[in-house]
């Protein structure tokens, strides 16, 4: 049974093994991962998982500055399948959430379900609704959010890559 957990340095050999999945870049959506982030050292990625989880926000707790996110790590019998990351301030450009799935991983619900949790986070935070992009032509993370009640704004041009723009109302 998956679960939703914060990022923590117990599993670092598993977060390496499923971001090696992905092959290199930084493209995996939904664990907060900048150029220069040092994963591969015990030492790097402790202090990168300290970084993401000094973001974190608790629900009911004021929101004091645009940096805050959820960041939740999708685990399965100690194995790291993807991530999520609510951000708890609109940003225009990358909205409210970013998810990814590890390749083998997917067409399991794990993103739907991941993303249907995380939306209970938002509605505890008092959000009203969320932007959720998603590339153009990625047709299965457009059905997740579709799955979840969202509502296509568009379709935006944003450096060199299409992204399709779906809000989620959250009903209380």
């Amino acid at each position: 049974m998956p679960e939703l957990i914060l990022p923590t340095v117990l599993l670092h050999t598993a977060f390496l093994e499923c971001r090696d999945e992905w092959g290199p870049g930084l493209h995996e959506d939904g664990f907060g991962i900048k150029a220069g982030d040092d994963l591969d050292s015990p030492e790097g990625f402790a202090g990168w998982v300290h970084r993401r989880l000094h973001l974190t926000h608790r629900a009911g707790e004021p929101c004091p500055d645009e940096k805050h996110v959820s960041p939740r790590w999708i685990v399965e019998d100690g194995r790291v399948l993807g991530g999520i990351d609510l951000r708890h301030k609109f940003d225009d450009g990358i909205g409210h959430v970013g998810y990814g799935v590890r390749p083998s991983a997917r067409r399991r619900g794990l993103a739907s379900w991941a993303l249907a949790e995380m939306l209970g986070e938002a509605r505890a935070l008092g959000l009203e609704q969320v932007l959720i992009p998603c590339l153009a032509d990625n047709v299965a993370s457009a059905r997740t959010i579709e799955r979840n009640g969202g509502v296509l704004e568009g379709v935006r041009r944003l450096e060199h890559v299409s992204v399709r723009r779906y809000w989620i109302t959250l009903n209380r």
